[in-house]
């Protein structure tokens, strides 16, 4: 038979007691490629423990003085505040109202179905509105004094209504409602400033409350008081105040 038949050995094992040395090949790991997985595993298991052990060693208090490599940063950036005016102030405040508004605004197209196009905002707005007497006001001869100083007669300007303040800490949103393409509209460009409307109407709203509930009227009697007594203990027995027309 050829030398070079298919099935003729490749290698031969060498005779007993030639002298000649037959050198296994090494046996395979047993893993295969998974020993360095697993040794990957391992290391990432351990620092994950070791995270865990950092932070609650922190939380627990054990040690109080242990600083946390891990523990979260807070960077601020915000610019300094810019000074743009400043205002003396001589108005005194005799009275404030608080007040709280439910606005019910919906916004729709006519002839299209609301599960199309709609906005319905149900919004709870509370705030306050001052009343005050601007002193700055008080023209030249508005006060009288008697001969022998025991009666004055002082003018006064009429109280005015502040400007609204919307406490937005404790105003809220109840409900929303929007249609299937106002959310795809925030989806592509939304609106920010789309509740400045609901505040605007809790506003006005409020302020004209503030107009219908006597709050000038307590501005007036406030005001009287507190004059007649300060007038009074300076010596004067007769304090008559009276407000002009605003």
């Amino acid at each position: 038979m050829p030398r070079d038949s298919v099935d003729e050995p490749t290698s031969t094992f060498p005779e007993p007691g030639s002298g000649a040395r037959y050198d296994a090949p090494p046996p395979a790991p047993s893993g295969g490629s998974r020993g360095p997985v697993r040794g990957l595993l391992a290391v990432l298991g351990a620092a994950a423990v070791a995270v865990v052990v950092l932070l609650g060693v922190q939380t627990t208090g054990i040690l109080p003085n242990f600083r946390n490599p891990f523990a979260q940063e807070q960077t601020d950036r915000t610019q300094p505040p810019l000074l743009k005016s400043i205002q003396d102030l001589s108005r005194y405040v005799a009275a404030e109202g608080n007040f709280q508004v439910v606005v019910d605004l919906q916004n729709d197209r006519r002839n299209v179905p609301d599960f199309l196009l709609n906005e319905r905002t149900l919004f709870v707005g509370s705030g306050s509105v001052e009343a005050y007497v601007d002193f700055a006001r008080i023209g030249e001869g508005a006060v009288v004094t008697s001969a022998d100083n025991r009666s004055v007669e002082i003018k006064l300007p009429a109280p005015q209504l502040g400007k609204t303040n919307l406490d937005m800490e404790k105003s809220y949103v109840v409900a929303q409602e929007r249609g299937l393409l106002n959310r795809i509209g925030d989806l592509i460009e939304g609106d920010p400033n789309r509740q400045q409307q609901v505040y605007r109407m809790a506003e006005e709203r409020i302020t004209a409350a503030a107009r219908d509930s006597g709050l000038g009227a307590r501005a007036e009697e406030n005001t009287r008081k507190m004059l007649e007594g300060l007038l009074r203990s300076l010596g004067y027995q007769t304090v008559t105040i009276t407000y002009t027309a605003p």
